[in-house]
């Protein structure tokens, strides 16, 4: 394992296995995310800072995760809200955090970041009176009607937040 003193080793994919203690980063990384941009758009912030539901790494992150096949090159965290009437939150928005030193290296595109990129992606989606979080994901995982759910629907998703949950294989679809 790579210390904080230490660089990280540079590959277009780490084979190493991610820990709880990775999850537990990429939680982190994704909540700064979301109050920076809740503090650079108040209106959003307004709208969405009570409505976090989950937060899960998927593609092939997650992939990994399961089954440590194809390696990491970069991880991709999904962040779900339940939807607001005023309007959607802001699909087309991504966030980029640098997960920083760690025993998962960086990939050698990644110019200026110390270990991989994170990239954080957030929805609104449809939640019913009496469903649970999870089952509102999955409702929206099984229906795919959008590329964003067909795309990240194809391999598995793993819960990161709330922390009760952080680990679970919420969604596999082999």
């Amino acid at each position: 394992m790579t210390d904080a003193a230490t660089p990280s080793l540079i590959s277009e994919r780490s084979f190493e296995p991610l820990t709880a203690a990775d999850l537990h980063r990429l939680s982190e990384l994704a909540r700064a995310d979301l109050q920076q941009l809740f503090a650079r758009r108040p209106e959003t912030g307004e709208l969405y800072k009570d409505r976090l539901m989950m937060i899960c790494l998927c593609q092939g992150g997650a992939e990994h995760f399961v089954r440590q096949r194809r390696g990491v090159k970069d991880l991709d965290v999904w962040t779900f809200f339940s939807e607001h009437p005023t309007r959607p939150f802001p699909y087309r928005r991504r966030g980029v955090k640098d997960f920083g030193l760690s025993h998962l290296g960086r990939h050698p595109d990644d110019i200026g970041f110390q270990g991989r990129r994170v990239d954080i992606i957030g929805r609104s989606i449809r939640r019913g009176p009496d469903q649970s979080s999870q089952d509102s994901v999955l409702e929206w995982l099984r229906g795919a009607r959008t590329d964003s759910a067909r795309l990240i629907s194809q391999r598995p998703v793993i819960c990161i937040f709330p922390e009760s949950e952080r680990g679970k294989v919420i969604w596999d679809p082999s």
